[in-house]
């Protein structure tokens, strides 16, 4: 069996979709298709920057989409491959949560760019700059740093936002508590905590906010049945039913993301495959939470090719 699993936040970089939109016209479409649903040259960014605008939560979160849903796109209509066909199973990293129900036919593509630039503009302004805070910690599982997160609240919102796989864990709350919990997890049992560049807490109670946001905005989408079933991120289990996923959509917001949960529940269900597609990083904390399951991840041109011979 096989999963396609659609990269989160992060996997943005400057001239991303630049070499296949020049190689295929149907990844152009997809852009275009975006670009014209957002009012906005989002195309135009992702090929030529300047990285900070491209890194705003409100235009990074549309673009990483963008990028998977061209990739699938060349997949389908050059390669002749169908996600239907092919996978079993959809899951994504956060936003990549609306890729993949993108991709599975849940959400068509201009209503997943308005929902992302919707839920990218929500996040950001849920809290106010320079309050919330984001740190990784590696080295140790997701108890240990609910522990280690815990004993650096003191009063304050300091939760796991992230399991992502057995060695790294992303916590997110205030940014005094963030910081607290950096300066003590060494001593904790942790490698590694360091604060990461990002400009929002994602995943944690003081998204609410946003949240309710995205509840409004998801309340006037339709959803239709997704051609697979997507393994989500707040229950590490399969959803299929357009009501389950709007509810599942909005919990995301300030829920964990239970990544590796999803990977071991969708080995557990049959799976030995993963592709991810539209970035390289899902891909290395696959291996190291399913050392045994095949990898692949398909960005470029040559990727594209090389898996169509696979499948």
């Amino acid at each position: 069996m096989r999963a396609f699993i659609f990269p989160g936040q992060g996997s943005q970089a400057v001239g991303m979709g630049s070499a296949l939109s020049a190689a295929s016209p149907h990844a152009r479409e997809v852009f275009q298709e975006v670009d014209e649903a957002l009012g906005q040259k989002l195309s135009k960014l992702m090929a030529e920057g300047p990285e900070d605008q491209l890194t705003l939560t409100a235009n990074a979160q549309p673009a990483i989409m963008a990028n998977a849903i061209a990739v699938l796109r060349v997949l389908e209509k050059e390669a002749g491959l169908s996600l239907a066909d092919k996978a079993d199973f959809v899951a994504g990293h956060s936003l990549g949560e609306y890729s993949a129900l993108c991709a599975a036919g849940a959400i068509d593509l201009a209503t997943t760019a308005k929902l992302l630039r919707t839920r990218g503009e929500a996040m950001q302004a849920a809290v106010p700059v320079g309050v919330g805070a984001m740190a990784a910690l590696l080295g140790v599982d997701v108890e240990k740093a609910q522990a280690i997160a815990d004993a650096a609240a003191e009063g304050q919102v300091c939760t796991v936002a992230n399991d992502n796989d057995p060695s790294q864990v992303v916590i997110s709350g205030h940014r005094e508590a963030i910081e607290r919990a950096i300066g003590m997890a060494k001593e904790m049992g942790a490698k590694r905590a360091l604060l990461l560049p990002v400009s929002a807490p994602f995943h944690c109670p003081l998204m609410q906010p946003a949240a309710d946001a995205m509840a409004e905005a998801l309340g006037g989408v339709a959803i239709q049945g997704a051609l697979v079933p997507l393994y989500a991120n707040v229950t590490a289990a399969p959803a299929g039913d357009p009501e389950l996923i709007r509810a599942l959509l909005v919990e995301q917001v300030t829920g964990m993301v239970r990544w590796r949960e999803s990977v071991l529940a969708m080995q557990a269900a049959g799976v030995t495959s993963f592709v991810e597609l539209g970035g390289k990083v899902l891909g290395g904390m696959v291996k190291r939470i399913a050392a045994d399951a095949a990898v692949i991840s398909v960005v470029s041109m040559d990727d594209i090719e090389a898996l169509a011979k696979t499948l």
